[in-house]
């Protein structure tokens, strides 16, 4: 039977004016976008994190500090590409993805399918693979407030 690995990520991110937002590698329209170091996309960076994780290699702040110039302003799905070369290095191929946006606007669910084909073309996997849900708080804390959003993903890692 070949080996399991499971990881798990979280991320937020602040939302900011004259930002654009991507979620997942896609573009969306909205007021406000999320600051970051790259474009600050917190659901690739949940899922890029959540890898990391499974293959014990510390986060993605160590993997891409934000202190680095030459990655500043990097696309979110650059460092998932990247993270999943590392994965197959390591001799794994992606399981399955489940994710979670906490978001209280846009609405997110006219996005998801692309979001899923956007993650799945990465990863080199099936969509069906890839699963991303999206919730409000219902008006509860920062991200009800909307002065940012967050993500929590898990992933589940398959020995080659």
């Amino acid at each position: 039977m070949p080996s399991l690995k499971i990881g798990h990520g979280y991320d937020v991110h602040q939302l900011v004016e004259n930002r654009d937002l991507v979620i997942g590698g896609v573009t969306i329209s909205h007021d406000r976008g999320l600051l970051g170091h790259s474009d600050a996309d917190v659901l690739l960076h949940a899922i890029t994190d959540a890898i990391i994780g499974a293959l014990g290699l510390g986060d993605i702040g160590h993997a891409f500090p934000d202190t680095n110039p030459e990655t500043e302003g990097i696309a979110s799905t650059e460092i998932l590409a990247n993270i999943y070369n590392k994965m197959l290095e390591k001799g794994y191929e992606i399981g399955n993805v489940d994710a979670t946006i906490l978001a209280e606007a846009p609405k997110m669910a006219p996005h998801l399918k692309q979001m899923k084909e956007n993650i799945a073309s990465i990863l080199h996997t099936a969509v069906d693979n890839i699963n991303i849900k999206a919730t409000t708080t219902e008006k509860l804390g920062f991200v009800g407030r909307r002065e940012g959003m967050a993500c929590e993903a898990v992933v589940l890692l398959s020995q080659v």
